[in-house]
């Protein structure tokens, strides 16, 4: 297929695919699953390709990192798109309530026409593919607005899936906020953002005005709760590995630790040594990812500089305090006042604070007396003191005794709740997400629906009296 023409305007793109997904709405089995073959044709043609320019967007970000965060989970999704395609796809029976008899019923399953994506700068292949892997397979046309902050890995992306689908099946639409802006202002049939809680509001706000439902991936102050019953190596290990994955510029990355109080010390050096085992340095390590960009960087800078003149207690890991090449030292808070900036925003890179509580209870008030976040962690081996904290908190999603791995489940939907974002996908949720569950109800010619139609008299009062025993 040829490459569509960079100077389409995006209004005529938008054009071309709505009225193709008029022209076919029935978007058969074959079709959806030769579209999803091209996906994964992709990645593993011009997987290396691909990982280069992340590589290059970034100045450090390993290979082995994009194919484990990136296409590891992209494959995986793929591949259950494919499994359960057929399933998926079928009209769905549903059982007719007495009243209804002998009628009969089903859910047929429709593609909801396009479906915007607007990927966000720190996963730019598996956050961006993902989606766009998920309503092609619900039979969508899609169109993707990538991140302006990647555009070695933008550029790319956009050439090879223009290469790949026709202009009408699958586009991309390169710029900055004023291009995400207008984009946001299409009248998709389905608009999908992952970024910030901040930008999230302004493309709902876009979005709105066409009535276009949304899907908004954002982020948050994550949890991770420790209780008194913790394997503190054990959990300080997984902690640090979330939180430092693409250092830290992860949406559902560890934000903050609470701990029973007095167990600090203990964390500090369990954290510190796992530290020193997953990054036995920084400066120069290829494993150890970059800052995005200097203004990035100069604001986590100043989230810290401001807490510590605040009185908390901070402790850089792994080298000095100028970092190089923007890989910035792995930093404990401790102490961190609550009104502090590094208390109020979402962090989104290697900086962890360490708060204490007293009682279980302290921390259940401290996580709901703030915006819901997307991921809470819990670790320790009291399975009840677990039930109990889940079942009197409110988050996107959790993992026990890990982090980051219930986005990897393609049976669980991934989504956030309130501030931290509307709407899920993953699996058959995402499926769904991007479909029109349309219902129908095929009426038989032995319908009895006389009954309840006027003149009403005593049929009728009889005939309701029957129906308000049984129901």
């Amino acid at each position: 297929m040829t490459q569509a023409p960079p100077d389409i305007p995006m209004r005529a793109l938008f054009d071309a695919q709505y009225q193709a997904s008029r022209a076919q709405i029935d978007v058969s089995l074959v079709v959806r699953r030769d579209r999803l073959k091209r996906m994964r044709d992709l990645i593993n043609t011009h997987g290396a390709a691909l990982a280069d320019a992340v590589q290059a967007d970034f100045g450090v970000r390993s290979p082995q990192l994009t194919e484990v965060a990136d296409f590891l989970v992209l494959r995986a999704l793929l591949g259950d798109l494919e499994k359960h395609l057929t399933a998926w796809t079928k009209p769905q029976r549903v059982k007719t309530p007495l009243y209804l008899k002998p009628a009969s019923a089903y859910i047929q399953r429709q593609p909801l026409g396009v479906v915007g994506v607007i990927g966000p700068w720190n996963y730019p292949l598996q956050l961006t593919l993902g989606p766009a892997a998920t309503a092609l397979a619900a039979g969508n046309r899609v169109m993707i607005k990538p991140s302006e902050l990647t555009p070695h890995s933008s550029a790319l992306l956009a050439k090879l899936l223009h290469e790949a689908y026709a202009a009408d099946e699958l586009c991309v639409v390169q710029g900055g906020s004023d291009v995400a802006h207008e984009f946001a202002s299409l009248p998709f049939d389905h608009l999908l953002f992952t970024g910030s809680t901040a930008v999230g509001r302004k493309v709902a706000a876009a979005a709105a005005a066409n009535l276009t439902p949304t899907t908004l991936e954002l982020g948050g102050k994550s949890p991770c709760v420790i209780d008194r019953s913790v394997d503190m190596a054990d959990a300080a290990l997984k902690i640090a590995h979330g939180k430092l994955l693409n250092a830290g510029q992860t949406c559902i990355a560890p934000d903050y630790v609470l701990l029973p109080r007095g167990m600090e010390a203990a964390f500090e050096q369990a954290f510190t040594a796992a530290v020193q085992r997953l990054f036995p340095s920084i400066a120069g390590n290829p494993d150890y990812t970059a800052i995005l960009t200097e203004r990035h960087l100069a604001r986590l800078q100043s989230l810290v500089t401001d807490v510590a003149s605040q009185g908390a207690r901070v402790v850089a890991l792994g080298q000095g305090d100028q970092p190089v090449n923007r890989q910035m030292a792995p930093t404990l808070v401790f102490d961190a006042p609550a009104d502090s900036r590094l208390m109020a925003e979402e962090i989104f890179g290697p900086v962890l604070p360490v708060l204490a509580y007293d009682g279980m209870d302290d921390a259940v008030r401290y996580i709901n007396e703030r915006p819901r976040p997307l991921a809470l962690y819990w670790f320790g081996t009291d399975h009840l003191a677990c039930d109990r904290l889940l079942s009197r908190t409110v988050s996107g999603g959790v993992t026990v005794n890990d982090t980051l791995m219930h986005i990897a489940h393609e049976n669980l939907p991934f989504g956030g709740v309130g501030e931290s974002g509307w709407g899920a996908y993953h699996g058959e949720a995402g499926f769904l997400r991007f479909t029109q569950q349309k219902p129908v109800l095929v009426q038989s010619r032995f319908a009895m629906g006389d009954l309840f139609y006027p003149p009403y008299g005593t049929k009728f009062d009889r005939v309701m009296g029957l129906l308000k025993r049984w129901l």
